[in-house]
């Protein structure tokens, strides 16, 4: 094989002469070449990829640590898989995301702008330790650039793709309006995400929709049921997505269900018990305050209003050390008669929002319970894991159908990632790529970014190979697998870079 190499380096250089002397070079390079081609890194076997787009939500387009920023949107999972496929012997193709260009982007979960400063991406502070949003922010502005081929556009549902007001006008009746779709938009206001996506004429396709239709709710702490889809809309929605592209295009396509969402550190960073108390005045204040609630339920029980165990569970009392905040539980008996509010201290059954940690600094949780909003009881979890087993049975109905064209990337396969990452194969969460052990969280070595929801860039990497495996197995391909270990995870706050250390 070195000899064969060898011969090759030879040729060229012999090319270039022969070129510079009889113009024959180039016939001579192709002769060559075809007897001895330059090695590749595999083939795509029977699948097309000479027009790959990418459809979604932020997942799909990079959004990550709070914001769209220029290297979020390149370590998105389809620019990954696209890197890995232009690395075979397939001639390559571009690939197009509608850059941001900015280096910090836009933080969409602050309030933003706040005066003169746009707050950016988040990065870690680990003096506090927590995010923090980093100054020298940019607004969004028109894409400009070449035809788009990654059409996904952060916080959408998938009703959001099928519409033209996803493209505005942004007025306050229209609330599908999506800034992310109008700066590329075709025809904003006129065009569609599907019907734009579809007009590139794809030979295939990556399609990841409808964690939003869940996620909404559940960071609302199940409190908005307006962002919580129901099942016969999204499968009318998703049904027609995949319709347009079966019915308008030739494409092949890899279809990727909802994962185990509540499993995402923006669920599981802030632990039930999060209220440390180390002042014994302190204590005993709170415990006065709560004297009359707790009273108050002994009567309850005397009266046969509630259960003892439910009394039980309702009494609030605090002492030295970490503490379970006080909460607000719906699914509590009502006993607005008395005058008794529905409360109850957090159970490690309950899930706490992140957002809650900054309102737990504010007197949330102690002297204020805390809302239905910074929290998710072991009902509304129920209520969640539900919708998403009836989306996923959606998504799975309709690429069954399409068996012949599509591929489902189901990431709720005991052999898959997010199962061992989340904990569900043997219960302790984490996983292990080319050594490295993986944590679902926003450390360093974890595969999420700091906002708590999207993947850094090694989380990005681990979706993109568990699609080139399941591409390469069914089209006999050999696309190569990403390198997680070669990207970056968490980045730091630099010296004035963050509101934190302002």
């Amino acid at each position: 094989m070195k000899k064969s190499y060898k011969s090759i380096f030879i040729v060229l250089g012999l090319a270039v002469i022969f070129h510079a002397c009889d113009g024959q070079g180039e016939s001579l390079i192709n002769e060559r070449l075809e007897n001895n081609p330059l090695p590749t890194a595999g083939s795509v076997g029977s699948a097309d990829f000479s027009t790959f787009i990418a459809i979604g939500n932020s997942l799909s387009a990079g959004y990550m640590d709070g914001a769209l920023y220029d290297d979020g949107q390149k370590y998105s999972y389809p620019a990954l898989i696209a890197n890995q496929i232009n690395k075979t012997s397939e001639a390559p193709f571009a690939f197009a995301q509608p850059d941001i260009n900015s280096v910090k982007g836009f933080n969409t979960t602050v309030q933003n702008p706040v005066g003169n400063t746009i707050f950016g991406r988040f990065k870690l502070d680990t003096s506090i330790p927590a995010p923090s949003p980093t100054l020298g922010g940019d607004l969004p502005t028109a894409y400009t650039g070449p035809q788009v081929h990654n059409f996904g556009v952060p916080g959408i549902q998938v009703g959001q793709l099928l519409t033209p007001a996803t493209g505005g006008p942004n007025v306050p009746a229209n609330p599908a309006y999506n800034l992310f779709y109008e700066r590329f938009a075709s025809n904003p206001g006129t065009s569609t995400i599907i019907g734009d996506a579809a007009a590139t004429q794809p030979t295939f396709f990556a399609l990841w929709i409808g964690n939003n239709d869940i996620l909404g709710y559940a960071a609302s702490g199940g409190s908005n049921d307006d962002i919580f889809t129901s099942e016969s809309d999204f499968k009318f929605y998703f049904n027609s997505t995949i319709e347009t592209l079966m019915d308008s295009t030739q494409a092949d396509g890899i279809v990727t269900n909802i994962p185990f969402i509540l499993g995402l550190p923006f669920f599981r960073a802030v632990p039930y018990n999060a209220i440390p108390l180390t002042d014994e005045a302190n204590v005993n204040a709170l415990n006065t305050a709560y004297e009359a609630y707790n009273n108050g339920l002994v009567f309850a029980f005397q009266n046969n209003l509630i259960t003892e165990a439910e009394k039980d569970r309702r009494t609030i009392n605090f002492a030295l050390g970490a503490n379970a905040y006080v909460m607000e539980d719906e699914s509590l008996t009502d006993l607005s008669s008395l005058t008794l509010p529905s409360l109850r201290q957090s159970e490690p059954t309950d899930l706490t929002l992140i957002s809650a940690a900054s309102a737990f600094g504010a007197g949330v949780g102690t002297a204020t319970p805390a809302g239905d909003a910074l929290v998710l009881t072991p009902e509304e979890q129920q209520e969640i894991e539900q919708r998403r087993g009836e989306f996923n049975a959606a998504i799975k109905d309709v690429v069954d159908s399409n068996s012949g064209r599509l591929l489902l990337h189901d990431t709720n396969n005991s052999s898959g990632g997010f199962y061992d990452l989340f904990g569900i194969s043997d219960g302790v969460p984490g996983i292990t790529v080319q050594g490295m052990n993986l944590a679902p969280d926003f450390s360093p070595n974890g595969v999420f970014s700091t906002d708590g929801v999207h993947p850094n860039p090694r989380g990005h990497a681990i979706i993109a190979n568990e699609m080139i495996g399941l591409i390469n197995a069914k089209y006999g391909a050999t696309i190569p697998f990403v390198n997680v270990a070669e990207l970056p995870s968490v980045v730091v706050c630099g010296v004035g870079d963050c509101l934190s250390e302002q």
